[in-house]
């Protein structure tokens, strides 16, 4: 920028990097001037808090009546998982397949519950659902345009609402979704579910215990060849997820220039890290490298593929991208996103402190200087610092399964904290910084990686706002049913 970044800010008079869902050019880089368009919310405001969502314990239930929207790969599983969780009953389906809906049906039958009620036949069905009165709980599991509208519409009707990853793909979603949770008292959890793996876990709880010190770095990322899901025909009137997305909805999402799901490597970093709980983050840069592999893609196999056609010489992001961030007490975190580049899986997590480093993906190890722990190191700091939800959980979630096991665990929390009356490990405000990284990177990647403000969702409240508790105080009450369903491999038969 010509002025301080700040400066800039301050002369607009528009607040701390508040970035509107105005499309950025297709062209890609705009001047200065352009950045009122992008750097604000609609209302020309940063709200004042209506009321304070991190920490809230809403009334306990005894009984969670969930409904589900939105059932293909990520939400059969959810449906299938809550089948073994005491407290639960799914009361509403909602899907704009029927298959969809039958197969979820006959995944309650087999986990003895009764049928639920449906709602389907238009992309808005969900408000009726919504509107019921027949839910507490909205599970969310949308293409993410959907994610949003229906999280708003949960909240309003009087339900709490958990929203797959990412849940916001605009500034002005991030905004609307906190000022209704705060408005409506109503939780807005975004379900990452890569902060409830094991090893994320355990340096969790070793940065809760002072292991690392100060905590200086972290790095975090989703790297995942997406080809096969990407371009694979769906089925409609098949009853389950079949590994593909409805109407190719995820490859229209990468026609967009920004790091459009940033939360799996984001958001167990920002838990370690104390965000919006003791720090916030500042600001950011993001880079983006050029598309030599989807473009291809799509040429290849358009022509005898008629639903691909809309997409010959559309402009896609392109393979890798990052985003460096720098926290308001200066730690820095690196983010990378690449779903399109032929590369093994990995989602890296990696924290570096004063006293301790540890890193997965592709390996797992944790260091104190320039010693790696050896394998009996390993067991001593597992036994120590593995925090009681797994010790409780675990061996019964890598059964149940769901990425291994992690799902489960993170199903189990947001029910147990609901039946007993907790706070939310992850809140609307986590569900709204993890997730405007979207937009603050279109809007950094389209002016040539230029630092921009992430905005404070809490509006000062992370100065006093307490961790997230690792401890099953207060509940760990919920019960696991249904275990002996297994088969001859040992392995559940959940779906």
């Amino acid at each position: 920028m010509s002025t301080n970044r700040r400066t800039f800010l301050k002369n607009i008079g528009l607040g701390a990097g508040v970035v509107a869902s105005t499309p950025l050019m297709a062209s890609g880089s705009v001047s200065e001037k352009e950045q009122v368009k992008f750097i604000r919310k609609s209302a020309d405001r940063v709200p004042a808090m209506n009321f304070n969502m991190c920490g809230y314990a809403a009334p306990k239930l005894d009984k969670v009546r969930i409904g589900f929207v939105g059932i293909g790969d990520r939400g059969i599983g959810a449906v299938d998982r809550m089948g073994f969780i005491d407290g639960v009953e799914v009361t509403a389906l909602c899907d704009t397949r029927q298959a969809a809906i039958d197969g979820a049906q006959a995944s309650l039958a087999k986990s003895g519950l009764p049928k639920a009620k449906e709602f389907t036949g238009s992309d808005t069905a969900f408000k009726a659902l919504c509107e019921s009165g027949l839910v507490d709980l909205v599970y969310i599991a949308t293409p993410w345009e959907w994610h949003v509208p229906v999280a708003l519409a949960a909240m309003r009707g009087g339900s709490h609402a958990a929203v797959e990853v990412s849940t916001a793909k605009t500034m002005d979603e991030c905004w609307e979704m906190v000022e209704v949770s705060e408005q409506t008292k109503k939780h807005c959890v975004i379900l990452e579910n890569c902060c409830y793996d094991f090893f994320e876990l355990l340096t969790l709880n070793m940065a809760r215990q002072g292991v690392f010190g100060d905590l200086v770095h972290g790095e975090g990322a989703y790297i995942h060849d997406l080809d096969y899901w990407h371009f694979n025909k769906p089925q409609d009137d098949k009853p389950r997820g079949d590994g593909a997305y409805d109407k190719l909805w995820r490859l229209h999402e990468n026609t967009r220039k920004a790091n459009v799901y940033p939360t799996h490597g984001l958001g167990p970093i920002c838990q370690a890290m104390d965000i919006n709980r003791g720090d916030r983050l500042d600001y950011l840069t993001a880079m983006i490298s050029d598309d030599f592999t989807l473009k291809n893609r799509i040429k290849e196999l358009a022509p005898d593929r008629s639903d691909l056609q809309q997409f010959v010489g559309v402009e896609m992001r392109g393979n890798m991208d990052m985003q460096m961030i720098r926290t308001v007490k200066g730690r820095t975190i690196m983010i990378q996103h690449d779903i399109s580049s032929p590369r093994p899986y990995s989602r890296i997590h990696m924290l570096s402190g004063t006293k301790c480093f540890a890193q997965k993906w592709p390996l797992q190890h944790i260091a104190f200087g320039h010693e790696v722990a050896d394998e009996a190191k390993m067991k001593e700091l597992e036994e120590k610092y593995t925090p009681e939800i797994v010790k409780r959980i675990g061996t019964m979630a890598k059964q149940v399964g769901g990425h291994g096991g992690m799902d489960f665990l993170m199903d189990w929390r947001l029910i147990d904290c609901l039946r007993n009356g907790l706070p939310m490990d992850m809140d609307v405000y986590d569900a709204a910084t993890w997730s405007c990284i979207t937009p603050l990177s279109e809007w950094s990647i389209a002016n040539g990686s230029k630092p921009i403000d992430v905005p404070d969702f809490t509006r000062g409240a992370w100065k006093t706002n307490k961790p997230v508790e690792l401890t099953l105080k207060g509940g760990g009450t919920t019960k696991v049913h249904n275990l002996g369903k297994a088969n001859s491999e040992g392995q559940l038969n959940v779906k």
